[in-house]
């Protein structure tokens, strides 16, 4: 890989996030981890150099990666010959409407990708709130943020992400990743996180007011959840008790000790009292 971007005279762009990763058995584990198979679509968020696109070549139906990045054309077009079912769309993936994507697509789909750093959180959250046909992620990450993808209620690691995902689905690390794996060396290690929307997950009345709630319970963790229900929906002490105290919630809780299916069933409540435009 080096010898074909030093061929290309591509410099890595700090602006993009770019890490590549280096290591053909870590290539082929992600996509093991994935569950990729010869009935697959799969979509890549950052192709980078190919690597892990050519290796989701080889177990996947169809490969659809995204690159911000256009200066990485010559290369990927060494990198990927004779990859046939591979399509690269040179665009911003965050600048793209998930429905429109979905409807090119045309069916079901994986997303398995090496997320530059400075757009996991967006990315991920666009797939948890937005997707109407993807299975799951499999998605190489910062350890720190993985950690948060999968965090135990009440723990200094969970947050609104967690709350996120695991409405849609199960999160689980499948595996760490060192540093010194990646082209340049970031300064963190890694972990690849695989998120499954087809086990787990929990039903809301209104996806909206699930969010809204989650917004609302992680607002300021240092506040109690009586009091940023006050702030978010303009709700009365009394009302705010009230509404706790149905849901069996202590006195003085904070948002970050209620589990995901309780803060849906608190959004369930929010959206019966018509607090959502």
């Amino acid at each position: 890989m080096d010898e074909v971007l030093f061929k290309h005279n591509f410099t890595f762009k700090k602006k993009f996030g770019q890490n590549f990763l280096t290591d053909p058995n870590l290539l082929h584990a992600i996509v093991a981890d994935a569950g990729v198979n010869e009935r697959t679509t799969a979509l890549e968020i950052g192709t980078g150099a190919g690597a892990l696109t050519r290796a989701l070549s080889e177990r996947a139906k169809r490969v659809v990666s995204y690159e911000i990045d256009k200066s990485l054309q010559p290369v990927l077009a060494e990198t990927l010959s004779g990859c046939e079912n591979v399509e690269v769309v040179f665009r911003d993936f965050m600048r793209e409407a998930l429905c429109a994507v979905e409807r090119e697509l045309g069916e079901e789909y994986l997303v398995v990708a090496n997320l530059p750093y400075y757009v996991t959180t967006p990315v991920v959250m666009k797939f948890a709130e937005e997707s109407e046909r993807c299975r799951g992620l499999t998605v190489m990450v910062q350890e720190e943020v993985a950690r948060r993808f999968c965090a135990e209620a009440g723990s200094s690691d969970y947050g609104a992400v967690t709350a996120a995902l695991a409405r849609r689905g199960s999160a689980k690390i499948t595996r760490l990743v060192s540093r010194t794996l990646f082209t340049p060396r970031p300064n963190v290690d890694s972990a690849v996180v695989k998120v499954d929307f087809t086990e787990g997950g929990f039903e809301v009345r209104s996806a909206k007011a699930y969010r809204e709630t989650v917004r609302c319970a992680f607002l300021n963790r240092r506040k109690t959840l009586e009091n940023n229900l006050m702030s978010s929906f303009s709700l009365s002490r009394e009302e705010a008790k009230a509404l706790l105290k149905e849901l069996n919630v202590p006195d003085g809780a904070r948002g970050e000790t209620l589990t995901p299916p309780r803060l849906g069933a608190l959004s369930d409540l929010l959206f019966a009292q018509r607090l959502f435009s």
